[in-house]
């Protein structure tokens, strides 16, 4: 296959937001380093990432000028020196935390590159690298699951969180799940058991009376803001669960006073990449438990909305105003 010098991609030119994310035709084609493949991009997952990334508050994020999103899916074209068992012309999905996705081309580690699964399109796989090992990991080696259980799931009507209200109810858990009105009925029809409104004025006082006033085992938070507060005041005391692994809504802060007299529940930071680098036969556990949930029908083939490159800075923007549903993907 001939690779071009130059290609279409989604810029990032400022720290403002999604508004200056700039579409360009002349970027230059990545090469692979060592260790890593070039894919040609097929499709490019949207996260909250790409979005804390635009605001800078994404730590270690990658500074502007820069070809912006995560994840990515698509062809092998050209692999770098000492690549092995990966072959040009394989689909895989994978991730580079720098950036890179949105655009016709992207490197991706060799190592970290996972091949479609068989009968899926490019597209449905994305979510596979992302959102449901995120959402796995937060409900069983962090989260400790079990059937009987009560978990509480935040943002359920989005790319993670719907993935965490299927897998949960697998698992036997009964499910309260978050998300504004009109959203209801999607996270209902995932199996949520409960379905409370996400803005709605005390989420913790509605989860309380769910629960007989003993609170949920396990939190699922990815909102942050005044919600993480909800989630500490709506988790069982003493052996309560609140796996924090996002925060859309911003920072909040919580001490050790709060832990000793108001909220005494455990709670548990997840930031995916680095349980991928610092525990990674954990990460290849989980992936292997993945797989067996997709190889027993609990989950199919993602059903992402996808949108042109060029609306990228809308989607964005959308998705950050949290007016989406689902996982969303971007098309070169």
């Amino acid at each position: 296959m001939s690779i071009p010098s130059t290609m279409r991609a989604l810029r990032q030119t400022s720290l403002d937001g999604p508004r200056d994310l700039r579409l360009v035709t002349d970027a230059p084609v990545p090469r692979p380093g060592p260790g890593e493949v070039l894919v040609r991009v097929t499709a490019a997952g949207v996260n909250f990432v790409d979005v804390s990334q635009s605001r800078g508050t994404f730590a270690n994020g990658p500074r502007p000028p820069y070809i912006a999103g995560i994840e990515g899916t698509g062809e092998i074209v050209a692999l770098g020196d000492g690549v092995t068992g990966l072959e040009p012309g394989a689909h895989v999905v994978g991730v580079g935390v720098q950036g890179g996705a949105f655009a016709e081309y992207m490197v991706l580690s060799a190592a970290g590159a996972v091949p479609v699964p068989p009968g899926w399109s490019d597209e449905q796989a994305l979510g596979l690298v992302v959102n449901w090992p995120t959402a796995l990991a937060a409900l069983r080696p962090l989260g400790g699951v079990a059937e009987g259980r009560t978990v509480l799931i935040h943002a359920a009507a989005g790319g993670t969180g719907q993935a965490a209200v299927k897998m949960a109810k697998h698992y036997g858990a009964t499910v309260i799940a978050t998300a504004s009105p009109d959203k209801h009925e999607v996270v209902r029809a995932l199996g949520a058991d409960h379905v409370i409104d996400s803005r709605g004025a005390d989420i913790a006082a509605d989860v309380l009376a769910l629960t007989g006033g003993a609170g949920a085992d396990l939190t699922l938070e990815s909102v942050g803001g005044a919600t993480l507060a909800a989630s500490l005041a709506a988790t069982r005391r003493v052996t309560g669960r609140v796996v924090v692994y996002g925060l859309a809504g911003g920072e909040a802060a919580i001490s050790n006073w709060d832990l000793v007299y108001r909220h005494q529940v455990q709670i548990i930071g997840l930031n995916i990449g680095v349980l991928i680098q610092a525990a990674p036969q954990v990460f290849g556990e989980l992936m292997g438990e993945l797989f067996g949930l997709i190889g027993s029908g609990v989950l199919g083939p993602g059903e992402p909305t996808a949108y042109g490159l060029a609306e990228g800075p809308k989607v964005l923007a959308e998705l950050e105003a949290r007016s989406t549903v689902g996982k969303l993907a971007l098309l070169p």
